[in-house]
C-alpha cells in the first residue's frame, strides 16, 4: 500500500472532485499521519480562556468535510500545556503524544499513541497535555 500525497483537490484525498463539485463521501485514501510535517498543519484559534496553564499551541488538518457541515475528518495537534474544552462526538486516534482527557463529572481518560477515544457531544473536558499530541480525528456535529 502506498501513501497519497495530501493535496485537498485531489478526487483521492479531499472533498472536491476534478470538476470542482464537493463529493458526499471522500474516494478511499491513505495519508500517512505521523509523517505529516507540522508546516502542513494549519495554525487554529484557541480561546485564551479555554487555556489554564502554559503556552498551549494548536494546529490541524481538515481531510474532508460533508456538504452539509455535519460530518468532518482530519488530523488535529496541540502542543503542551493545560485547556478546557467542550466537546463534540467524536472518535479520534492519537498518532503520537500523550495526554489526561478529565471529564467532568466522569471519567479520567490517559490516552497516548494507538489509543482510541471517543467524546460526547456536550462533555466538559480538561486537556492536561504532557507531549505534543496528534491524532487523527472523526467528529459528527
Amino acid at each position: 500500500m502506498t501513501t497519497t500525497e495530501l493535496d485537498p483537490k485531489s478526487p483521492a484525498t479531499g472533498p472536491e472532485s476534478s470538476a470542482g463539485a464537493v463529493d458526499p463521501a471522500p474516494a478511499s485514501f491513505v495519508v500517512n499521519v505521523p509523517g505529516l510535517a507540522d508546516a502542513d498543519l494549519e495554525p487554529e484559534t484557541l480561546d485564551p480562556e479555554q487555556i489554564v496553564s502554559g503556552d498551549p499551541v494548536v494546529t490541524g488538518k481538515v481531510l474532508w468535510e460533508s456538504p452539509d457541515g455535519s460530518q468532518i475528518r482530519g488530523i488535529w495537534q496541540i502542543t503542551p500545556g493545560v485547556v478546557t474544552d467542550t466537546e463534540a462526538n467524536e472518535l479520534f486516534v492519537v498518532v503520537s503524544g500523550r495526554a489526561t482527557i478529565e471529564v467532568e463529572g466522569g471519567q479520567v481518560l490517559e490516552v497516548g499513541p494507538g489509543d482510541a477515544c471517543v467524546l460526547r457531544e456536550g462533555d466538559r473536558t480538561r486537556w492536561t497535555v504532557h507531549e505534543t499530541l496528534r491524532k487523527a480525528y472523526h467528529i459528527s456535529l
